[in-house]
């Protein structure tokens, strides 16, 4: 189990609603992903406190649930904030599996509406993978005219998987030569055909990041 954590406030009040429950928005730690909404009450929220890990209080049980006690996929807590109005908490975690039980990263994953404009400008380079891959996947559900997007996915796995073999030896040429330019043309070139092969292959970033993840901690 984890230590308990270091209070920094000592003014704070929070205000549970009329059912004793207070919303809790679980953050992730290091990626800033949003990973789960749920409910805390002066209970849980005093274990949470105490453990240095995340318990809830489950409305439709109506009992304390502490976070991956099941699963295993537990959220360690680094810091605790509350907003203006004293109502909301924000924890932001190190967890160690997925939030969601349906095994995604977080239980944020469905999109419901996206704006139709395209702003480039403000385009984080962090986030500049994810966000091509999620417009390939868009491309994959669509299949627009004139795409070459929908041109691979049409002709399949092999073409795809052609194309990386391609790139991956335009990589290894441009690394032999100068200036450095060529070789960040075809690494870009390379990454796109990637993340083609993974959205082929349902498979996403954060399944590749929870492995390199892994790794880093061995």
């Amino acid at each position: 189990m984890s230590k308990s954590l270091d209070v920094v406030s000592k003014d704070y009040e929070l205000k549970f609603n009329d059912k004793g429950l207070i919303p809790a928005i679980v953050q992730d730690a290091d990626t800033k992903n949003v990973l789960m909404l749920a409910y805390v009450n002066e209970t849980s929220f005093k274990k949470t406190l105490e453990t240095g890990e995340t318990w809830f209080y489950s409305r439709s049980r109506q009992e304390l649930w502490h976070k991956g006690a099941t699963s295993g996929n537990t959220q360690k807590i680094e810091d605790i904030y509350y907003d203006c109005d004293q109502d909301t908490l924000l924890m932001l975690v190190k967890p160690a599996g997925p939030a969601c039980h349906t095994g995604e990263t977080s239980c944020f994953y469905r999109k419901l509406a996206k704006s139709t404009e395209k702003n480039t400008e403000n385009v984080n380079n962090n986030d500049i993978l994810e966000l091509l891959y999620e417009l390939i996947s868009e491309r994959k559900q669509e299949l627009p005219e004139d795409s070459y997007t929908t041109y691979l996915f049409e002709n399949g796995i092999d073409k795809i998987l052609k194309k990386i073999g391609e790139e991956s030896a335009e990589i290894i040429i441009a690394s032999k030569n100068e200036p450095k330019e060529e070789l960040i043309y075809e690494t870009a070139d390379f990454l796109y055909h990637l993340l083609v092969l993974l959205v082929e292959k349902e498979v996403s970033i954060d399944q590749i990041k929870e492995e390199l993840k892994g790794r880093y901690k061995k």
